[in-house]
This record gives C-alpha cells, sequence and structure tokens, in this order.
C-alpha cells in the first residue's frame, strides 16, 4: 500500500508530463507504489493538476499519479458510487467532447467518467447500497443494469448479490474501490468492502483502495458487535463507531482474519494527503440520500438507534438524522413538529403523512461519543413499553446487552462504563492497522 506525495505550487499540465515528482515513504505494511507514470496525452481529453502547497486533504482518487501505472494495460473493474469523484479543483477536465458533455463542465467528475477519459479499460461497475448514482432507499433493492453516460454494465452488491460471483468477476485483472464512508459500523459499504477484498481474494484479483476521510474518525464508541449478531448491518466485532478509514479498516479485515478461511485479499491503498483522525472534513457530496449535511451524519451513529424502535429518526424529510420523534409521543416534552412524507430516499417513510412530535437537533454540537440519552428519554416518554425494541435494534447494536440495560433503567453513564474495557482492547488492536495519526 502506498501514497506518492507531489509537492508543487503551480499548475501542473499532465497531458504534456509530470514536473518535480518526489515519493514519501507509507507506514502501510503491505505494498509500495514508488513508481511515478507520465500520463499520455489523449486527443479526447486536456486535463489540469493544480497540486496545492496547503494542508487541504486531498483525497486517493485525485492522486491520479500514484495509481495510474497500476491501471495501465489492465481490465479494470470499480466499486463506486455517487461519492466517488474527482474533486475540489485538483484534477479539472477542460475539454473532453467524447465522455463529457458541454452541460455537464464544472469542478468535479465522477472517478468511472475520469477513467474512461483517461481510457483507462474499465469493463464494469459494482454499485453498493442505494445504487451507483445513489438514489435508492435503504433497503431497496437495487438491480444491475447498465451506466446510461459510459455504457458500462453495473452490477448491484445489494440484495441477494451482495458477494461477486465468479462470473461477475470474469476477465478483471484489479478491481478499485472508491467509497465514501461515515466510520459507523452499521453503515453497510464497509460490509460491502469485506465481500469485494473476500471475491477477490478468491479469484487472485487485486484490490486497489482509493482511500477518504471518515467525518467520524475522530473516536471510537459504542458496544463491540457480538459474532453471533452478525449481519449485514455488523459483521465484524467493531465498535458502533470505528474510527478508521476505508483503507485502514481494509487492513484490519486482513490481518485479523475475517474473511472466510482467513484469506488474505492482495490490498493496495492510495493514502489521503494531509488527513490526521482530528481533521474536520465536510462532505463534498452526500454519502446517501439520508444523510444531507454535517450535522446529521455526526449524529447518525447516536440516532440510527431509533430505525430499531417506533420511532422516527427524521426518514422523509429535509431533516433526516437530524430530528427524532412519533405521532404517540408526549407533545408537552417534544414541542417540535414535523410530517415524514415520500422523498427522494424514502418512499415510503415511518409515519407517511402522520404528524410527529419530537426532537430538532440541528443545532447541537459536534459530537465526540455517541449520545443515547435521546433513545433513553423516548423509551420513557413512551411509558417504557414492552415492544418499544424491535429484532432490528439488536442487529444495529450488535448484542442484546444494550437493549437489556435501557429497560432495566441504567442511565448513559452507567451504560457507557461497561464498553469500556472492550474499547481499550479494540483500540490496542486497531494501532497496528492506522496509516494516519
Amino acid at each position: 500500500m502506498s501514497l506518492s506525495v507531489f509537492k508543487n505550487t503551480q499548475f501542473l499540465w499532465v497531458a504534456l508530463t509530470i514536473l518535480t515528482c518526489f515519493s514519501c515513504g507509507s507506514q502501510n505494511k503491505e505494498k509500495d507504489v514508488v513508481q511515478q507514470e507520465k500520463i499520455p496525452k489523449h486527443t479526447s481529453t486536456s486535463l489540469s493538476i493544480k497540486v496545492r502547497n496547503d494542508k487541504t486533504i486531498i483525497v486517493g482518487a485525485n492522486q491520479i499519479e500514484s495509481y495510474f501505472s497500476i491501471l495501465k494495460g489492465k481490465k479494470v473493474g470499480v466499486v463506486a458510487n455517487q461519492t466517488s469523484v474527482v474533486v475540489d479543483s485538483l484534477m479539472t477536465f477542460f475539454e473532453n467532447p467524447i465522455q463529457i458533455k458541454e452541460g455537464d463542465k464544472k469542478e468535479e467528475y465522477h472517478l468511472v467518467d475520469f477513467l474512461v477519459a483517461l481510457n483507462v479499460d474499465v469493463i464494469k461497475v459494482f454499485a453498493p447500497e442505494h445504487g451507483f448514482r445513489g438514489k435508492a432507499d435503504a433497503g431497496e433493492l437495487v438491480k444491475d443494469g447498465v451506466d446510461t453516460k459510459t455504457g458500462l454494465p453495473i452490477i448491484s452488491l445489494y440484495g441477494k448479490n451482495k458477494k461477486p460471483s465468479k462470473e461477475q468477476l470474469k476477465e478483471i485483472d484489479l478491481m478499485v474501490f472508491d467509497i465514501q464512508d461515515v466510520g459507523a459500523r452499521f453503515y453497510t459499504y464497509i460490509s460491502t468492502l469485506h465481500y469485494m477484498m473476500e471475491a477477490c481474494a478468491e479469484n487472485n484479483i487485486p484490490l486497489l483502495i482509493l482511500d477518504r476521510p471518515n467525518p467520524n474518525g475522530h473516536y471510537i464508541d459504542g458496544p463491540i458487535l457480538e459474532m453471533q449478531h452478525k449481519s449485514f448491518v455488523g459483521m465484524h466485532p467493531v465498535p458502533v463507531v470505528h474510527g478508521m478509514t476505508i483503507g485502514e479498516y481494509a487492513q484490519m479485515i486482513n490481518g485479523e482474519g475475517w474473511l472466510d478461511n482467513n484469506i488474505k485479499c492482495d490490498i493496495t491503498v492510495v493514502k489521503l494527503k494531509n488527513y490526521t483522525h482530528q481533521s474536520k472534513y465536510s462532505l463534498p457530496i452526500k454519502p446517501s440520500p439520508n444523510l444531507p449535511n454535517d450535522v446529521a451524519i455526526n449524529l447518525y451513529p447516536s440516532l440510527c438507534f431509533f430505525e430499531g424502535t417506533p420511532w422516527s429518526a427524521g426518514r422523509g424529510t429535509e431533516m433526516q438524522f437530524q430530528i427524532f420523534g412519533s405521532p404517540s409521543s408526549p407533545s408537552d416534552y417534544y414541542p417540535f413538529t414535523f410530517t415524514p412524507k415520500a422523498n427522494e430516499g424514502a418512499k415510503y417513510p415511518k409515519f407517511k403523512n402522520e404528524l410527529c412530535h419530537g426532537k430538532d437537533l440541528r443545532e447541537t454540537k459536534r459530537l465526540s461519543k455517541l449520545n443515547l440519552e435521546w433513545l433513553i428519554a423516548a423509551y420513557v416518554a413512551k411509558g417504557k413499553q414492552k415492544d418499544f425494541f424491535n429484532p432490528f435494534f439488536t442487529k444495529l447494536a450488535g448484542t442484546t446487552k444494550l437493549q437489556e440495560q435501557i429497560e432495566k433503567g441504567y442511565t448513559y453513564r452507567e451504560i457507557r462504563k461497561t464498553w469500556l474495557r472492550d474499547l481499550e482492547n479494540y483500540n490496542n488492536m486497531r494501532q497496528e492497522y492506522m496509516l494516519y495519526d
């Protein structure tokens, strides 16, 4: 795994050459990319790369110099969704009459469009939950299809086909994984990562991971998943908030032997530049339809527990995972009101067209630990009903203990104390796989 660092204060016209480049070592123990490949001039593409000498976070996808030589001459598969973009004016198409329409000119381009324009032989796209363009509801069946822009076949990795088959991987020499994660165990993109790593390992296909920041990477918290509760919303014995980037997490999957039969995937990580786990990173694109902004992403690990209760976490509004409530909650304690309606990402929201009373958390300060007080208060407000928690709650928690503790009247502080030893053990374990401070 590797990263090549390029420092230059001027525009680098890659269509002609790459100027003044040097490589730096990686903390990664897997594999180093040391060769810097000149990107060939294309008649259909004029590409400019502006490399900045400040502390701007540069994602893996924006460092084409680091991985172009790996893609060269390969038949490539790409695991991608709407977050898989080249952004921040670091890579900008100025002209591309074949791939980019006149009306599409902007300062960000999808990774697949970008690679195709550079004549990389992309032959297939694999799409996770919510689909390639990120429009599907949570849990909605995403079908195979064809990308209308590039004509490439799209294979869904959600529904029954979570792990690509040998036939679906046929002719692929190299797989690229570039999806924005949000750092929560039940966010299914790390489950997609697991299955893709396993399939690649079984079929001797190297996996190139273009790393992206974890917007909740500044902390770890929550109960550790117990493996008897393993599901697609929790596959590994990690806390609810795992505190790792996709690249780091992939190393942990390999290192801890979590793939079937303890096989190892041949992975290469293009590391982030100028990133630490304390970096504040505002996602340029919604990672999924119901995480519309930074506040929602930060609150998501805490509010997602409401998905396993008779309360809404705001799906069907424009305030998803920033509010919660229900039609039967006491209005004197929960004066804030909202009415879920069908929208993009929530065709059939809980309590559709019903007035809900709840709490507005949009002004909440950035969390550095889980907040269960909202959940506990809602349980009490509902009269401690026996059916408050449904079976999905245990899948989200990864244990039956959390529900039992809340039902027994434990406070949030008392509950969190029961996690501390496991969190310390997990933190010690993950250190071996960390790529960033």
